[in-house]
């Protein structure tokens, strides 16, 4: 019977490591794993070398690498990290991440792990070391190093210490965009230049013409007029039955127009009051009579829905042009340049003219 219990439990706890292994070693599996190495594994002081880290894990891991500031360990400086280089095959992702390295105190440096954190636990990589080296010294350097040590001189002379440097001094190479601040200068430069150039132009030109800019040319109120009832004439609205806007185009364009050239302001005046000013503007019948016939039938028109006869329109349009082209702004007197003949023998003659005069105060 005892015999019977033993075998029963030693079943139970073969089931129970049985389950155990299944459940463990999917999460086994599942945790990623790190290793450091470095190379070269010997250096001389100031020289260079890269520590990599390879990290083994599911592709869903987002793995953290530490961040070092100065020194991985007192003696073991930190130049740059580089980005990681990232490899997935086979929901497996292998990642590599190096650190430029160096050292300026010779000896063997032991680095016991690198840790990197996956999100959920801090994983640890395996140790290594690195030994830096100090150049090999001449006797001769060594015996002078040992008088510079008893006090035996008083200064250094550094043609018998015989210390170079590690790497000789190179060249950086050349890298166009470290000069272009000289570009810059430069257009700088000429864009002062074009400014200040543009300034003594605009000066000379302001004192030579009066303005900086041509100002826009503005046609004579008769000018523009004239321009307007073309346009008017060349629609023939009236003809379309449309009497009420011809008319209305037809005052408006003369109200503009002897504001313009009276100072009249004729836009807010009635006809009557039009007439009146008009009256006090001009001594020519004619005008006078032109303009009353047509506001008069524009207000006929416009108030009592009068229907004019086509001749009507026809002679209000013709009024309109009489008025304008009776009161317009006389042309300019262009003034005939004296022909150059003329202007020699006048100036002959004065000078003769000048000459008998001296004589005869003489």
């Amino acid at each position: 019977m005892r015999r019977k219990k033993l075998h029963i439990i030693l079943i139970h706890r073969a089931a129970t490591v049985a389950l155990c292994l299944i459940f463990v070693a999917p999460l086994a599996a599942q945790k990623a794993s790190v290793q450091a190495t470095v190379q070269p594994t010997e250096i001389m002081i100031g020289e260079q070398a890269l520590i990599n880290l390879k990290v083994i894990t599911p592709k869903d891991k987002v793995i953290h690498f530490p961040v070092y500031e100065k020194e991985i360990v007192p003696g073991i400086e930190v130049i740059a990290m580089l980005p990681p280089d990232t490899l997935i095959e086979n929901n497996v992702m292998t990642l590599n991440f190096k650190y430029v390295i160096t050292s300026f105190d010779s000896t063997l440096y032991h680095v016991p792990h690198i840790p990197i954190f996956d999100g959920t636990d801090t994983i640890y990589s395996n140790s290594f070391g690195l030994k830096v080296t100090s150049p090999e010294l001449t006797d001769s350097t060594l015996a002078y190093l040992e008088k510079i040590n008893k006090g035996e001189t008083d200064s250094i002379d550094f043609e018998q210490l015989q210390l170079n440097d590690i790497k000789s001094v190179r060249k950086a190479p050349f890298v166009w965009t470290d000069y272009l601040w000289i570009l810059w200068i430069v257009l700088g430069v000429i864009l002062i230049l074009g400014l200040i150039g543009f300034i003594i132009y605009l000066v000379l030109k302001k004192k030579k013409k009066g303005y900086f800019f041509k100002p826009p040319e503005v046609l004579p109120a008769h000018v523009r007029a004239l321009n307007e009832l073309d346009k008017l004439k060349a629609e023939k609205i009236w003809q379309q039955g449309r009497e009420k806007d011809f008319y209305s185009r037809l005052t408006d364009v003369l109200r503009i127009y002897i504001y313009e050239r009276e100072g009249i302001n004729a836009m807010e005046m009635t006809s009557g009051e039009i007439l009146n000013e008009i009256r006090k503007a001009t001594d020519v019948e004619s005008v006078y009579e032109n303009l009353k016939q047509i506001l008069s039938t524009s207000d006929l028109v416009k108030f009592a829905k009068y229907k004019p006869y086509p001749d009507e329109n026809d002679l209000s349009l013709v009024n309109a042009y009489f008025f304008v082209n009776q009161t317009r702004e006389p042309d300019p007197v262009v003034k005939e340049e004296e022909p150059e003949m003329e202007r020699e023998t006048r100036r002959m003659g004065d000078g003769k003219n000048q000459e008998n005069s001296n004589k005869k105060s003489k």
